[in-house]
């Protein structure tokens, strides 16, 4: 404590920085270092297991709920730690976090797990530097996935996730969807968001962009299933909520997308950033959500409500989620809008190419090819791989394949800042004379 003037201050006081959120995995290690503490919580992962079979009998829930409140008084930092979206130990900071909340309210099923306080600064300043955009008629989704190419990582990552969800199971014309989902989320967990979230949410004209934009997640196979019916939401909620990472992200999304009416954003935490963040979130889920037409920003869940019986109004409110939520809707929307965002933004730095593309005969070239890919989805893609090719004519292709990235190749040693890197999220109002980009061959690109 320090004496000003005959005051006491508290260090709180003196220093008004916010206390650093524990994480999950740092609060089990304290917990392991107490005998008592370690007991009670391997006995709730005991509890754990034989829920996650079947539902508890009233007797064996009175026990682990004891147990779990003898836990959380002797070691209540167990309750208030959170984890990091897309860090390594991800999974198991998410299975501590659950095993404290062994039987979870519906309250606790709409509490993010993650900690965004420092990403929400972050995310708004992404957010904004997207307002310098110039949609002047330019497919901008095409121009989104050029500059992912330029970024050894983010195109080589793209590229693994268009493979896994394109390359059918051995004997049969189905996709692998789990590991379609595994390599989306790889994608968008270690790609920097000035690419990921620049290719998810390109701002869009019309509907060559616009279908373009609807097939970047490859949905014929990460989101639905032609062969089968749509499936009942809350179903698929069920089984969500089985699993701790979908449940995770699906909380997340509950959280942060949540609309309201009295913030100009529309969302109530009123930032447009994380709610964007908790929706790409979804996508590699079996909640995976997409855009549902190329002439909309509208998206959607791959499921309905019938069969839902008295629950019919709960299943609808999970869709309006996606369908009617006016905080998700604005996020999208002003990703990209010049002029809609209530703030003013940040200009960001321009773009630095990457160092494997700046070839000397391409120096002078200014388009690009859209190159043709082994694996087509359908004729209706086939179109539109031509209709691509012919707005940027056919200049070869001898980029046929992408090198695995190199762990060295991030933004920063790229030439970019940690706030732009990607030419369609950071241009000036002035706009400079485009640097020449090189993209891999394939339709996805």
């Amino acid at each position: 404590m320090k004496r000003i003037r005959g005051v006491m201050l508290s260090t709180s006081q003196i220093f008004p920085f916010p206390t650093p959120v524990t994480d999950c995995v740092e609060a089990h290690r304290v917990c392991s270092t107490d005998p008592q503490c370690e007991a009670l919580y391997r006995g709730l992962e005991l509890c754990a297991a034989d829920a996650a079979l079947s539902q508890l009998g009233e007797k064996v829930a009175s026990e682990c709920l004891e147990r779990q409140d003898a836990l959380l008084a002797k070691h209540p930092s167990l309750l208030a730690c959170k984890c990091q979206r897309g860090f390594r130990k991800e999974e198991r900071c998410l299975r501590i976090y659950w095993r404290v909340r062994l039987l979870p309210g519906r309250e606790e099923l709409e509490i993010s797990p993650y900690d965004d306080s420092l990403i929400d600064s972050r995310m708004a300043s992404l957010v904004s530097a997207t307002s310098y955009m110039q949609l002047d008629g330019e497919n901008q989704c095409l121009k989104a996935a050029q500059d992912c190419g330029l970024y050894e990582k983010c195109g080589a990552l793209r590229s693994e996730y268009v493979l896994a969800c394109t390359k059918p199971i051995p004997n049969t014309s189905r996709c692998n969807q789990y590991k379609c989902h595994r390599a989306l989320r790889r994608f968008l967990e270690r790609v920097p968001e000035e690419y990921s979230l620049g290719v998810l949410f390109c701002p869009c004209t019309n509907t060559l962009c616009g279908e373009r934009r609807r097939k970047t997640i490859v949905p014929s196979c990460s989101y639905q299933d032609a062969e089968t019916l749509q499936p009942n939401c809350l179903h698929q909620q069920s089984f969500c909520r089985r699993d701790d990472l979908c449940r995770s992200r699906l909380a997340d999304f509950l959280s942060n997308c949540q609309p309201s009416h009295l913030t100009a954003s529309g969302c109530l935490k009123d930032s447009t950033g994380l709610c964007l963040r908790a929706y790409a979130g979804l996508i590699g889920t079996i909640m995976t959500p997409n855009y549902i037409s190329n002439s909309s920003a509208d998206v959607s869940l791959w499921c309905n409500c019938e069969g839902s019986g008295n629950q019919w109004q709960e299943c609808l409110k999970l869709q309006r989620l996606f369908t009617h939520n006016s905080c998700l809707r604005n996020s999208i929307s002003w990703m990209g809008s010049p002029g809609s965002l209530p703030s003013e933004p940040t200009q960001p730095p321009g773009p630095r190419p990457s160092p494997l593309v700046q070839k000397d005969e391409l120096l002078n070239s200014n388009r690009l090819p859209e190159l043709n890919n082994d694996v087509v989805e359908s004729e209706e893609e086939e179109e539109l791989t031509q209709t691509v090719e012919e707005e940027e004519g056919d200049e070869g292709g001898q980029f046929d394949v992408i090198p695995l990235y190199s762990e060295r190749a991030t933004v920063s040693n790229l030439g970019s800042s940690g706030t732009g890197g990607a030419a369609s999220l950071s241009a000036s109002p002035t706009k400079p004379a485009a640097a020449p980009r090189v993209i891999p061959k394939g339709k996805w690109s």
